[in-house]
């Protein structure tokens, strides 16, 4: 059954052409029912979280709810920053008001009076139209007691993974904390694990609080407003039974139309490269890599399902739907390089294992790339691989190892050519495919990217 996408649908001007659209009706609707039973309406649409892991929305709105403390917060992840990705941004330069709508639907569902909308400073367009849908939504009474801040932050990788996306809010640097959000949540005040701590907004002088927050995506909480009005029955019937809805996909490499297309969950991946015009003239497709956080997907595979149960099938993950294709003159070695080179970059630097394992893996690559490397450096990528993930507070250390090990088994042939000095293959010097704009199928990447420095300084600045 093909169903047309919904999200990304047409561009939404203003909000009174969101309203004679339909829009607001879930809010009405997520109000009517109250906070228990809207989470159950999510929990029965079975919506799971876009950000890339994958978690069932409505157990994590009913986790926090549930999770002790007197105070809660509700906070939407729009700092996008995995290579590869532009959907969030997509979103919310056509629709800003179905983001918002949904976030003020799941913070009435936890208990937050509270919200926080987090993105990049960076990301001039799109803070303006939220920021003007917030006017907007605001005057017209639809927040209803609602405190909605938004929060301009770092262009850093790490400020997208919610424990260091709290940091951020909190005015420090995008550094993981320890425990989950539901745990320790926004200005907590308990338990203390070494950050600077502060006094409970809502009672000074009370004991420690935990502050429960919620953290959700923007594609996810824009979702929310569509489920709420047409019911989550209705959202089922698109996907799979355990993957549900439409995914936005990013399409960026060396295919011949890159952009964003929303897709129906379940779709295979070979059908999203066929909308997104499939290889370049006289080339053919050899991997794709669903952000830097995944195992390379082979094209041998590139027939699996669009849906995390797939993709986890077939060793690797769905990711946030964000897809670096390339073609058969591309290096893997190159790609290897390029690709740990940015994890090692935007690692913090907290967990030294992670620090100095992405960091001597890159160097040994970038020996390998150049064709001045011996096996004495293969086994250095392999001894570092095995402990990248040590002490870990966040994913960035598995991501390394994921990647560079499934590069290494996938495409051994590659890595024996630069053993002996010499490629085969025609290109090089592959840029990290972070994506800055994407207009009429025309990608622009983040060309400073590649000054960045491991203290996250840039040279010639």
């Amino acid at each position: 059954m093909t169903i047309l996408p919904f999200l990304t649908a047409a561009e939404v001007p203003s909000l009174d052409a969101y309203l004679a659209a339909g829009g607001g009706r879930g809010l009405e609707r997520a109000r009517s029912l109250g906070p228990e039973q809207t989470a159950k309406e999510i929990s029965l649409s079975r919506l799971r979280g876009r950000g890339g892991g994958g978690f069932p929305t409505g157990t994590k709105w009913t986790s926090v709810r549930n999770a002790p403390g007197s105070r809660r917060y509700a906070v939407c992840n729009a700092a996008e920053g995995e290579p590869a990705t532009f959907k969030d941004r997509t979103l919310m330069r056509a629709n800003p008001y179905q983001g918002i709508e949904g976030l003020a639907i799941a913070a009435m569902a936890v208990g937050a009076d509270e919200a926080y909308l987090a993105t990049k400073a960076t990301f001039t367009r799109e803070r303006h139209r939220v920021l003007e849908a917030l006017e907007d939504m605001g005057a017209a009474g639809m927040l209803e007691g609602l405190t909605v801040s938004v929060v301009a932050g770092p262009d850093e990788y790490l400020f997208g993974e919610e424990k260091a996306l709290l940091e951020v809010i909190e005015g420090n640097d995008p550094l993981p904390r320890v425990l989950p959000p539901f745990q320790h949540g926004l200005f907590a005040t308990g338990p203390q694990l070494g950050w600077e701590s502060h006094p409970p907004a809502s009672a000074p002088g009370a004991g420690p609080e935990p502050n429960p927050t919620l953290v959700n995506n923007w594609e996810t909480l824009s979702n929310v407003p569509h489920i709420l009005a047409r019911g989550p029955e209705w959202f089922r019937l698109m996907g799979t039974e355990k993957s549900p809805g439409t995914l936005v996909c990013t399409v960026v490499g060396d295919v011949a139309r890159p952009g964003v297309y929303e897709m129906e969950m379940g779709s295979p991946l070979s059908e999203l490269l066929e909308v997104a015009g499939g290889p370049l003239p006289g080339r053919r497709l050899k991997a794709a890599f669903s952000g830097v956080a995944n195992r390379v997907i082979p094209a041998t595979s590139f027939d699996t399902p669009l849906t995390y149960e797939d993709m986890r099938a077939a060793g690797t993950g769905l990711g946030a739907g964000g897809f670096a294709l390339y073609d058969d003159t591309a290096c893997m070695v190159d790609v290897a390089a390029v690709l740990s080179g940015f994890l090692a970059v935007e690692s913090c630097g907290q967990c030294p294992p992670c620090k100095r394992g992405t960091g001597d893996i890159t160097a040994a690559l970038e020996r390998l790339r150049a064709g001045n490397a011996d096996q004495a450096d293969l086994d250095v990528v392999g001894a570092r691989l095995r402990t990248v993930t040590d002490a870990n507070r966040c994913y960035l250390g598995t991501e390394e190892q994921l990647l560079v090990s499934s590069i290494l088994e996938t495409f051994p042939d590659d890595f024996v050519d630069h053993l002996g000095g010499a490629c085969r293959l025609p290109r090089r010097t592959h840029l990290v495919p972070k994506v800055e704009d994407i207009v009429d199928g025309t990608v622009t990447y983040d060309g400073r990217q590649a000054r960045k420095r491991p203290d996250w300084t840039y040279a010639g600045e």
